[in-house]
C-alpha cells in the first residue's frame, strides 16, 4: 500500500495558528480544529499579544508557543522551521475560516500529491470583508497573475494546506502580512503543483478586531510584488527602467538636435550632456538586469534543487 493510499490517520498533520492578540477567538478555532482532524496537533503562535491568548489556547488544548519578533512573516518562518509534519495546515486564529473543511483539503492534498492549497473564500456577509479588502485582493491577485502566473483565486487567504516538501524549501523573506503574496510567488516560481479550494468564510464575531489595515498593509504588499519583480524579474525591472531612461533622454535631445540641424550650434550643451548620461543609466540598467537574470536563475535552480531534495512526506511509509 502506498502512502497516498493510506487514511488521514496514517499521517501526521500539524495546524499552525498564528495569533496577536486572539483571546475572543481562539479557543473556538482550537476546538473547532481539533474535532475536524482529532489527530492533527494544534500549535497556536502568541506574536506577543497583550491580551490572554497564549492561556486560552493552552486551556483548549492546544501547543502554545511564542515568537517575539512582530508580524505574521516572522511568526510563518518561526512555524515552518520549529514544527515538522506530513501535512501543514495554517489557518488565522480570528475565527472566519471554516474547519470542516479541512480533512477534504488535506486528503486532496495526499491524494493528488499536491504541494499547496489555497482556500478561496467566499462569503454573503457583508462584515466578512471590510470596505476595500475585497477589491484590494483582487487587484493584487491580478497584478500577481499578470507578473508571475495565476496560481489562485485568493492570494490573501489566511487558510492554506503545505506539503512537508514545501514547508522545508521554503525561504521566508518578509515580515508582516506581506507573507501570503510571497507564497503565491513561491509556488508560481519553482512550478508546484497547486489548487484552490472554495470555502465558507465568516464575520469576526463580536469583540474581536482585524490587525489589517487597508491602506497601510495594501501598500506593504504592493512594495512587495515591487521587490519580488526586482528579485524574480529583472530583465523586466531594469529593462522597464532602461527604456524609460532612453525615452526620458531623447525628449530632452530633440530639441537640441533641431537647433543644431538649422543652425549648426549647440546652444544647450548641458541639455545634450544630461541626454547622454541619461542614456548611458539606461544602458547599465539594461545590463544590470542582463547579469541578475542569469544570477535570478541560478538562485531558482539553487530553490529547485532543495525543494527536490526534500522528501515529500516526514513520516516514513510502513
Amino acid at each position: 500500500m502506498t502512502f497516498e493510499q493510506k487514511n488521514l490517520s496514517d499521517i501526521s498533520v500539524a495546524i499552525l495558528v498564528p495569533c496577536y492578540n486572539e483571546a475572543t477567538t481562539v479557543a473556538k478555532v482550537v476546538a473547532d480544529f481539533k474535532l475536524a482532524l482529532p489527530n492533527a496537533t494544534v500549535y497556536v503562535y502568541d506574536n506577543n499579544s497583550k491580551d490572554d491568548t497564549s492561556a486560552i489556547a493552552l486551556a483548549a488544548g492546544a501547543v502554545v508557543m511564542h515568537e517575539p519578533l512582530q508580524g505574521k512573516g516572522n511568526v510563518v518562518r518561526r512555524m515552518f522551521s520549529d514544527i515538522t509534519a506530513d501535512v501543514y495546515v495554517m489557518v488565522d486564529g480570528d475565527d472566519t475560516y471554516d474547519a470542516s473543511v479541512a480533512p477534504a483539503m488535506v486528503q486532496r492534498l495526499v491524494e493528488g500529491q499536491l504541494d499547496c492549497i489555497n482556500a478561496v473564500r467566499h462569503s454573503t456577509a457583508i462584515e466578512a470583508y471590510r470596505q476595500g479588502h475585497e477589491f484590494g485582493n483582487w487587484m493584487l491577485t491580478t497584478i500577481v497573475a499578470k507578473l508571475f502566473g495565476r496560481a489562485t483565486r485568493d492570494m490573501l487567504t489566511g487558510y492554506r494546506v503545505f506539503s512537508h516538501k514545501f514547508v522545508k524549501s521554503f525561504p521566508v523573506v518578509s515580515k508582516g502580512f506581506e507573507i501570503e503574496t510571497e507564497l503565491t510567488v513561491h509556488t508560481l516560481e519553482l512550478r508546484m503543483r497547486s489548487e484552490d479550494f472554495d470555502t465558507n468564510y465568516g464575520a469576526r464575531p463580536e469583540g474581536s478586531v482585524s490587525k489589517l489595515s487597508t491602506y497601510k498593509d495594501g501598500f506593504k504588499i504592493l512594495w512587495m510584488i515591487f521587490k519580488l519583480i526586482k528579485l524574480e524579474r529583472p530583465a523586466l525591472f531594469f529593462n522597464t527602467f532602461g527604456a524609460a531612461a532612453v525615452l526620458l533622454a531623447l525628449a530632452l535631445f530633440l530639441p537640441v538636435l533641431s537647433d543644431y540641424l538649422h543652425t549648426g550650434l549647440v546652444p544647450r550643451l548641458p541639455t545634450a550632456i544630461l541626454s547622454a548620461f541619461i542614456v548611458m543609466l539606461g544602458i547599465l540598467s539594461a545590463v544590470c538586469g542582463l547579469i541578475l537574470t542569469s544570477v535570478t536563475q541560478g538562485r531558482r535552480e539553487i530553490k529547485q534543487l532543495s525543494f527536490l531534495a526534500t522528501p515529500r512526506y516526514f513520516t516514513r511509509q510502513k
